[in-house]
């Protein structure tokens, strides 16, 4: 008999009036693995969350996290899940120490299994040296850190991490990853959205793309990469009004949409030829003379995947048009 998902939602429907926010989706999660959602602002990904950690209630399908439906055993279910939002949930107020252990009574913990755990995260996620300062003096990663030690208090059964590293720097980013990965590799089952293609690419062990409310994708990275066609080739033009020029010569070549950075002056272009095309791409934009800075062959990302399936990139911060502008970014 198969597992159940720690994870399923079987035709999620949510409505703002007459926006459909999510209509239709479907997602099964197996234990101990790590599903990243990935999408534009508005694509629908933290609708998907709030409905599935109990904060909304879905307008059609249904839900289950470990084995709770997510309308019926709400109650049940909000104490053997996480939740760490896009934005920081802590009281600057109080101490980063203080802020664990008002958690841990908030699950009706004993006070000292409360005091044992808040100490265990503090030193986990790198905070015993400002454990008894107030927040408002931490940095922005050390708040991002704090809010995911906050989420694991309870010992939860499955993590959902909607948009962790929003905001991070580089640094600030990697050293947050590191930190999941810990916690998948100790058996956590992760829901993870993201707008950051190498953080799917990274942490998921399989990964979903959401747009306009609907999965349009799902699959590995590698399998979805697989989707965009073979390789793809960067072109560095040299004068703006040559881009036009550039897609036209290249025409013959491509294997989907060329992909054009007007501020950059840049064309990506997927191709199926490999490495044969760099000859045939020089010949023909010298043909047009064209004049190119630079020109490459490299394998397709996700971000070509999310392009070659939407005609945008997965970070265009396009106006959120489904409804979730302002609910979407309402931290509970």
């Amino acid at each position: 008999m198969a597992e159940q998902p720690a994870i399923l939602a079987e035709g999620l429907k949510k409505y703002f009036g007459n926006v459909k926010a999510l209509d239709g989706v479907d997602l099964a999660v197996p234990q101990g693995t790590v599903l990243g959602l990935l999408g534009p602002n508005g694509a629908g990904k933290t609708t998907a969350v709030r409905i599935l950690t109990t904060l909304l209630q879905p307008d059609g399908g249904r839900g289950e996290v470990a084995g709770y439906d997510v309308v019926r055993d709400a109650q049940a279910l909000r104490s053997v899940i996480g939740l760490a939002g896009q934005y920081a949930a802590v009281d600057e107020n109080l101490t980063g120490r203080e802020n664990l252990e008002m958690v841990g009574r908030l699950y009706h913990m004993p006070r000292p299994a409360v005091r044992a755990r808040a100490t265990e995260l503090l030193t986990q996620f790198s905070l015993d040296d400002a454990a008894d300062r107030q927040t408002k003096t931490y940095s922005g990663g050390m708040r991002r850190r704090l809010d995911l030690a906050a989420s694991l208090v309870a010992h939860p059964q499955v993590l959902f991490l909607d948009e962790p590293t929003t905001g991070l720097d580089p640094s600030g980013r990697v050293d947050l990853w590191g930190v999941i990965e810990d916690l998948v590799e100790e058996g956590t089952t992760l829901l993870l959205t993201t707008q950051y293609l190498e953080e799917a690419d990274r942490l998921a062990d399989q990964i979903a793309v959401i747009d306009h409310g609907h999965v349009i994708a799902e699959g590995t990275a590698d399998e979805l990469k697989r989707k965009s066609g073979g390789d793809v080739l960067e072109v560095s033009v040299a004068s703006a009004r040559k881009l036009t020029s550039a897609v036209n010569a290249l025409a013959d070549l491509t294997a989907g949409e060329p992909h054009i950075d007007k501020r950059n002056n840049h064309v990506t272009v997927p191709v199926r030829d490999g490495s044969s095309v760099l000859v045939d791409a020089v010949r023909l934009l010298d043909k047009a003379r064209v004049k190119i800075d630079d020109l490459s062959l490299r394998r397709p990302s996700l971000d070509d995947v999310f392009f070659a399936l939407t005609g945008r990139g997965a970070e265009d911060q396009t106006t959120e048009s489904n409804g979730e502008s302002g609910k979407e970014r309402t931290r509970a």
